[in-house]
Order: C-alpha cells, then structure tokens, then sequence
C-alpha cells in the first residue's frame, strides 16, 4: 500500500470540500436559470424578425397595389371628365354625343369596379401595417427584455466567479505542502469518481459511496499504519480515517 503522512490524508477533505464546492459553482454557472430564457428569448426574437420582414414585404407590395389603384381611378375620372365636359359643351353630331354619353356610362361602372378594387387594396394594407406594428411592438419589448435577462445573467456570473476565486484560493492552500504523491492519486481518483476522490470513513461506512464495509476490509484498514493509504474496497477511494 502506498503511504502518506496521516496528516495529509486527513487534509484531503478539506481539498476535496473545496473540489466539490467549486463543482457545484460550475454546475450552477452552467445551468443558469437566465441561458434558458435567452435561448427562448431569441428564438422568439428570430420568429418576430422572420414575421417583420415578411409583413414588409407585404406592406411594400400592396403600397404599390394602391398607388396603381389609385392610378388606374383617376385615370378613368379625367377621361369622363373630359367626355363630360365635351358632353356638356355639345359638341360634335348627335351620334358622337350619344357614343360620349355611352361611353360615360363604361367609364362610370369601371370607375366603380375600380374603386372597389382600390378600396380592399387600401383596407389589406391597413391590416398588413397593422400586423407590422405589431411584430415591431413585439420586438422591441422583447429586446428590452433579453437586456434586462442578460444583466442579471451577468450579475449571477460575477458572484458565481467570485465565489469560485474565493474558492479557488481555499482549495489551493487546502493543497499546499500535501504529499504530491497522495495529491495525485486523489485527483486522478476524483476524475474517475464524479468529483470524489477522497472521503471519511465513518464507523464502518465509506462516506464517498456510502456503503458499509465488511468486517474483513475494515479490520484491515483499522490495523494499517496511520501513514496508510486506504481505499474503500466499494468504490476504490481514498479512505481518510480519524476524520
């Protein structure tokens, strides 16, 4: 068995309270409640972008769709204001007269038709600037909330790494001047272990694994020397004795 001052084993509880507090930080910097609401946040943001820009487009088309409207309606008014004015004026023989007269009579149900047209262009493009507003209403609120999201994000991570350097120092000095050896083969166990690589026995059970040695194992690491490195024969961890 491998050997290390009583000292030292004893004090790799310490190093491993550090461990485990500093990999609870790092869980929790990782599990922020914050990165989950930015995720959704900018999904949503990406939807509402999509929506914008496919109600401008919208919106462009059927500006356009009422201005030629709009054209196409005064177009027909100036040429029946011209035949009524011609009208009016009685000019020409009795036929042409007549034919202006029927002619208005086209034009005045074109003008109609055409209104009507100009009239629903007008009102989808209400409702398509309508729905734009909105989207951008939408957006911008949800902007504003992805700042107000991200600041207290950040203001969780500074405290979280702060505690971490804290953390970090107590772990350091928790190590200084421990066996290297011993030092070693605790982390190396405390990657293979979730995080734990040394624990207390207690009574007859190991700490780390929480199981209950036999009589055998425990009447072994009870009779090795105090600079013994046990391990749980569970889990295979240190076993820190006299804890």
């Amino acid at each position: 068995m491998a050997t290390a001052p009583a000292a030292d084993q004893r004090r790799l509880l310490d190093v491993q309270d550090a461990d485990l507090r500093a990999q609870q930080l790092r869980h929790r910097r990782e599990t922020l409640p914050e990165h989950a609401q930015l995720e959704e946040l900018a999904a949503r943001a990406a939807d509402l972008h999509e929506e914008r820009v496919a109600r401008g487009a919208e919106v462009g088309d059927l500006k356009r769709a009422v201005t030629k409207a709009e054209d196409d309606v005064q177009s027909v008014r100036t040429r029946a204001e011209r035949d009524s004015a011609r009208l009016n004026a009685g000019q020409g023989s009795a036929k042409d007269l007549q034919a202006l007269q029927s002619e208005l009579e086209v034009l005045a149900r074109r003008q109609s038709d055409l209104e009507d047209v100009e009239i629903e262009a007008m009102e989808r493009l209400e409702g398509a600037e309508g729905t734009l507003a909105s989207a951008t209403e939408q957006a911008d609120a949800i902007t504003s909330q992805i700042a107000e999201v991200e600041a207290a994000r950040d203001a969780a991570l500074k405290e979280i790494d702060a505690d971490l350097a804290k953390v970090h120092d107590e772990r350091a000095a928790a190590a200084d001047g421990i066996d290297a050896a011993l030092l070693a083969l605790y982390d190396k166990l405390r990657e293979q272990h979730g995080g734990v690589g040394a624990a207390a026995l207690q009574g007859s059970t190991c700490l780390g694994c929480h199981m209950t040695l036999n009589a055998g194992d425990l009447a072994a690491i009870r009779a090795a020397g105090p600079d013994t490195v046990t391990r749980c024969e569970e889990c295979g961890r240190i076993l820190v004795r006299n804890a």
